[in-house]
């Protein structure tokens, strides 16, 4: 971060008769329903145990959020888990890597370098991203993508929310949006988080990911 199943055996074996009606009854719904649904029951619950184990991680962390407010903000809020909002995008890079000053939470500003601009489409309309690294990174580790949405600053934190990406040697990614996040800042102050720039305000309802802490205000934050 930028800051089972049960059961026992079948006691009844059937006929050879009965085995090879079932069989044929399988084969021809296969063959006349087409492809079934994929199966993303393991990748929500794999978000969902994340999501669990970041709870843990919070309430055992003596300085991301205050023990005070543990009770208030922990568990963290999210939107339910939504495949829908896990699209594939084609990285751009910049030619040389231009250095911007990105305004925080605190008043300072942080001077990060553009990697380049992720290109995505997301329920039919194309969209992009800027991804970007702290500036004077040699090897790049993951890619910083803070964004924010027309959920921003209603149902999500007012400064926005961000997205960690792994480098990838084909500058294909996939962004997934049920992994947004709130910067440490919304949950203690003293964390100086970076605001997302103009060009990543994405102009669409990101419903899913965290949403704003219990308390976290919900006017727009002035770098946001």
């Amino acid at each position: 971060m930028f800051s089972g199943r049960s059961g026992g055996p079948d006691k009844v074996r059937p006929t050879r008769r009965i085995y090879l009606a079932i069989a044929s009854c399988v084969l021809v719904a296969a063959c006349t329903s087409g492809p079934s649904a994929p199966d993303d029951s393991g990748y929500v619950k794999d978000i969902q145990d994340a999501r669990a184990e970041k709870d843990r991680v919070f309430a055992a962390d003596p300085e991301t959020i205050p023990a005070a407010k543990r009770p208030i903000f922990l568990p963290l809020k999210y939107y339910p888990v939504d495949p829908a909002f896990k699209v594939p995008a084609a990285l751009r890079l910049s030619n040389d890597r231009p250095v911007f000053d990105m305004p925080t939470s605190t008043g300072t500003n942080r001077k990060m370098q553009r990697v380049g601009v992720l290109d995505f489409t997301l329920q039919g309309k194309q969209m992009s991203l800027e991804a970007f690294v702290e500036n004077g990174t040699q090897q790049i580790t993951s890619l910083f993508v803070p964004f924010a949405d027309l959920t921003t600053g209603t149902d999500t934190y007012a400064a926005g929310r961000y997205l960690d990406l792994k480098p990838t040697a084909t500058g294909f990614y996939l962004i997934d949006f049920n992994r947004a996040y709130n910067p440490t800042c919304a949950y203690n102050p003293t964390w100086e988080c970076p605001y997302p720039p103009p060009s990543n305000r994405l102009k669409i309802a990101i419903r899913a990911g965290e949403k704003a802490p219990a308390e976290a205000p919900t006017g727009k934050a002035s770098g946001a």
